[in-house]
């Protein structure tokens, strides 16, 4: 059955850790603002989430003896890919400062769209950590509710996601003006690079 108070602590727990800026969400609010496959990179995020929350309250001790022998791949990995798309967006803030009709124009089609999504979610280490160890470790705490807490901080982490693409898509008159485009492309790359340096730094 589910129970309330649990559940409300793992919305809580959910809204708490994914409301940073970090590439994932910065990724959705582009996508938003171009108003392009806003609800499947949104839902797209919010499963991939939803299965490393289930994988972290199902198996955390598993998968936290596991993960070791696999953060040094994902970590440089991860913060490549970072760099790369971080790049991308500053050559587009600095080539394309017309509008954003011009990022439209050359928009990605959808399955590059969704890989793109999965990079960024599955290739970054600090998903796991949030998702995997950190809930699934504080899941512990309710060992016969840890059903109501996997389903808060699943709702939190969809909640978000949708609402971040709807709001960004509601931005787009404002972004329509060349200078504010630019500034988001700018935002979007320091951020991937802020995010890859943590990568890079971490210990």
């Amino acid at each position: 059955m589910l129970s309330l108070p649990v559940y409300f602590t793992g919305l809580a727990m959910g809204f708490s850790l994914i409301v940073a800026i970090g590439a994932q969400n910065a990724f959705v609010l582009r996508q938003g603002l171009l108003g392009r496959f806003v609800w499947p990179v949104s839902l797209l995020c919010a499963v991939s989430d939803a299965v490393l929350i289930v994988v972290g309250v199902l198996a955390f001790r598993q998968v936290a003896a596991a993960l070791p022998a696999f953060e040094p791949v994902m970590r440089y990995g991860g913060a490549a890919f970072l760099i790369w798309y971080g790049l991308r967006s500053m050559v587009a803030a600095i080539r394309h400062p017309g509008a954003l009709a011009a990022a439209e124009g050359k928009a990605a089609s959808l399955p590059r769209t969704l890989l793109m999504c999965l990079g960024l979610t599955w290739l970054n280490p600090h998903v796991y950590l949030d998702t995997v160890v950190l809930l699934g470790s504080i899941s512990a705490q309710f060992p016969d509710a840890r059903a109501s807490f996997a389903l808060g901080a699943m709702t939190a982490s969809l909640a978000f996601f949708v609402t971040l693409g709807q709001a960004a898509a509601w931005l787009r008159p404002l972004l329509a003006r060349p200078r504010v485009w630019a500034l988001v492309e700018t935002a979007i790359a320091l951020t991937m690079w802020a995010t890859a340096a943590r990568l890079l730094l971490m210990r």
